[in-house]
């Protein structure tokens, strides 16, 4: 009986260590992404285009981004603006920095207001890249 119950408390350890083992994935792999998953932001009354070539981002903007509406146009072009900044100072330094990650700078003017939708895909863009890449920017982007 003893035997027994210690090949019962074998098999279970066994199992109980096999059962934890997860599945390992790289950073920046989405199972979900498309290669044409593209983002078109235009406005031409002030002229002006951002495309967004991201795998992954249009469902990150879909499904796990704060819905529009959820932060205000204050908020976002606050955010946007330090995040920019940042942005570009991160291209600037290739040696610092994966060129890969950081390949062109954004041009983005505090002073003109682009609008709430283009406000809210660029802070949503630098919540996605910092998930996604996992880079952290000195202003926290949260969800």
């Amino acid at each position: 009986m003893k035997t027994f119950f210690y090949f019962l408390v074998a098999l279970g350890i066994i199992y109980g260590c096999a059962s934890t083992q997860t599945d390992k994935k790289m950073v920046g792999e989405n199972p979900t992404a498309t290669e044409n998953d593209t983002v078109r932001i235009a406005n031409d009354s002030l002229e002006y285009e951002i495309l967004i070539i991201e795998p992954g981002f249009n469902t990150f903007l879909n499904s796990i981004a704060r819905p529009e509406g959820y932060y205000s146009q204050n908020y976002l072009e606050n955010k946007n603006k330090f995040l920019v900044i940042e942005y570009n100072q991160r291209v600037n330094q290739p040696f610092q920095y994966n060129p890969e990650l950081y390949p062109l700078q954004i041009n983005y003017d505090g002073n003109v207001d682009y609008g709430y939708d283009v406000n809210y895909k660029l802070y949503n863009y630098f919540v996605f890249f910092s998930r996604t890449y996992n880079q952290r920017f000195s202003v926290p982007t949260r969800i």
